[in-house]
Order: C-alpha cells, then structure tokens, then sequence
C-alpha cells in the first residue's frame, strides 16, 4: 500500500482545533462591527482571468499571480492576491447603478506567489472594507475609525494609526522638486530606506527632509508644514490633520510621508494599523480611485485587515465550556441547554470518556455538572 504524504507546499498549512474556530469567530466579530456601520457584504471568487485582474492592478503586484490555464476557456486564470481590486470591479459593474456612496465589506483567502520573512504564509484571510464614491476627510475618517474599532472588538489594545502619503514624490517630482520618471524611482527607493546619503549622491537633496519628517504625528505634522513653503501639500496636510483630529482618541497617532509599501495604487492618503504586541502591520488602508465601466474614474477610501497573526496568537481562541451527554441522555434537555449556549459532545458508546473528548462538564440527569 503506498504511503501517504503529509507534507504542503511551502507557505501553505493546515489550521487545527481551536485556532480554525479562532480565526471563524475574529471573522465574524469584525464582519459584524462593519455590519454595524452599514457596510454590506459582497463576496469574489478565488479566481478571475488574469487580464480582468491585472487590468486593474499597479505596480509589483502583477508579478504576485500564481497562474493556470482554464482548461475549459483555455484563457490563462490566476488567483487573487487582493481582494480590493475585486470589490472595485464588483462596484463598477453589478453595482455600478447603485446609490453612493457605496459602503462594502469582505472576507476571503488571499494568495500570494512568494512570502515574506514577516508572514511567511502564501495563503491568508484578508478582511475589509471598501467606501466607494467619496474620498473626502469624512468618508476617510469613518474608515479609520471603522479599522480600529473592528481590531479593538478582535481584543487589541496598544493600537497605533501611521498616516502616509502615497502619491507625494509624484506631486513633488511634477512641480516644485522636478524629477524625470526614473529619477523619480530612485529617490522613492531611497526614501523607502530612509537613505539621506543615497538622496545626496542622487543630487535630491531637497527631498532630505521628508526623512526627518518622520514620527510622532504633531512634531511630524509641523515638519511637513515648514517643509511645504509653497503650499502645494497644503490640502493634503489639512486633510490628514482633520482625520488625525477625529480619532486622536481611539489611537496613538504617526506620520511617515513616503512610507509606500502596500501603498502603490493609493493616492493622497493612506494608513497601516499596527497592535501592542505584534510585530508588523495589523492591516493597511487609504483613498484610491476605482476605474469605471466608461473609461472614467471613481473616489474610494477603503482598509483591509490580515487576522491570521491574531489567530496564531490565540485571540478569540479561548476555552469554552463542553458538555458531556451520556448514554440515554433525555434529548429534550439537551437541545435546551444548547439553546441557552451549551456545546455538547453525545456519547456514542459506553467506553466514550467526558474528560478524554475534552469536555469540561456532564450532563447529570437535567444539570451540567463540572468534571
């Protein structure tokens, strides 16, 4: 008889007793939180054609698809390593005469090509939620708050909102700091290494101090306001202040301007939601804009939360009670008692053990009594 291997592909593994209940109930706990703002659930397949999807994704991202060819269509599919682009696709087709703004949530498996060194995983669940129509300071507002207060129902504490800037070398590289295209790239690369010398040899020393602007949100907020002479950030700047303004008290607050991973399809805001605790980020988010079925553009501000470091570390993973039912249980009594919350476990012979199926109480005539 051949052996049976048990082992997964790289990035890939089963999720077990209680941790797949964990992530199930941190799933529902944040649905229902966006439930709660009226954010209505939509869901996306795993899979689309490549080109749909590709189509409406920037950057590095491309180079993320883990591709097949559809032996039906013979069309070359790929599986989604976002669920985002999906909801803006849903939102400018299905539900493109919907009334707006447009207030959408999700949840699915994710799959990448490659891992990293912080989450190794190739697969993982994303949650989120998606407001399309509007990017204003209210619209984006609500959608921070929304994300902390989804990861605080989750049992988060210590949470700290980092505001960024996606599109700033573009604004800056197009008017007061010129820059060609592919200088442009350089000094982003640098700026994401916090490189000033990288930023000197490059002749861009004017971008240096957007480095220094980097921290604490007031102090950074008042280097980007001396750094912006001009006014061309001006509105920007008030924007992020005014959304700082309104959750100063659910959360410590940063600024890192040209922060941009994870950001390369937002445009004049974006955030990373990170927990005391862990390491790395909780969850991304930020205004974009959504192409439309006429060739025209949409405003969305949206965030997307990755639960599965919550799930490993036990969140939502806690003990509950079992109850054991004996043989010749009365089944009257116990439909009762799972209707007041109770999980129960039936024997189903007499050498069947209360303790060694992990019950924490047996059922002893009407009562559970503790093992």
């Amino acid at each position: 008889m051949q052996k049976l291997s048990n082992l997964l592909p790289e990035g890939f593994h089963d999720s077990l007793p209680p941790h797949a209940e964990a992530g199930s109930r941190l799933e529902r706990d944040v649905l229902d939180t966006l439930a709660s703002h009226g954010y209505a659930r939509v869901s996306a397949p795993l899979v689309e054609y490549e080109d749909v999807l590709t189509g409406r994704m920037t950057g590095s991202a491309k180079s993320d698809l883990m591709r097949f060819v559809d032996p039906i269509s013979q069309r070359t599919l790929a599986l989604r390593p976002d669920v985002t682009m999906q909801i803006g696709r849903i939102a400018a087709t299905s539900l493109s005469s919907a009334a707006r703004p447009l207030r959408l949530s999700y949840s699915g498996q994710v799959l990448k090509l490659r891992s990293g060194q912080l989450h190794p995983e190739r697969s993982r669940m994303q949650i989120g939620a998606e407001l399309i129509g509007t990017d204003s300071v209210a619209a984006a507002s609500e959608i921070v708050a929304v994300a902390i207060e989804a990861l605080g129902r989750a049992g988060l504490i210590g949470i700290t909102v980092d505001f960024t800037m996606p599109d700033l070398v573009d604004v800056l590289s197009a008017g007061p700091l010129p820059l060609s295209e592919a200088q442009a790239a350089e000094v982003r690369s640098e700026l994401d290494m916090k490189d000033a010398g990288g930023l000197t040899e490059l002749g861009a020393t004017g971008y240096l101090p957007l480095i220094e602007a980097t921290g604490p949100f007031d102090d950074a907020m008042a280097k980007m306001r001396a750094f912006d002479c001009d006014g061309l950030l001006t509105s920007r700047l008030d924007g992020i202040a005014a959304i700082a303004a309104n959750i100063k008290d659910k959360a410590e607050l940063t600024l890192d301007p040209t922060e941009r991973h994870g950001f390369e399809y937002q445009n004049w805001f974006g955030f990373t939601l990170f927990a005391e605790g862990f390491v790395g980020a909780m969850g991304r988010g930020g205004s974009y804009e959504i192409p439309t079925a006429d060739g025209e553009t949409e405003n969305a501000v949206g965030f997307s939360l990755y639960p599965s470091p919550l799930v490993d570390a036990g969140f939502s993973a806690k003990a509950k009670d079992i109850l054991f039912l004996p043989l010749g249980h009365d089944s009257k009594i116990a439909a009762s008692l799972r209707a007041e919350g109770w999980r129960t476990v039936a024997a189903l012979s007499d050498s069947d053990d209360a303790a060694t199926l992990g019950c924490t109480h047996h059922l002893d005539g009407k009562q559970p009594i503790a093992i």
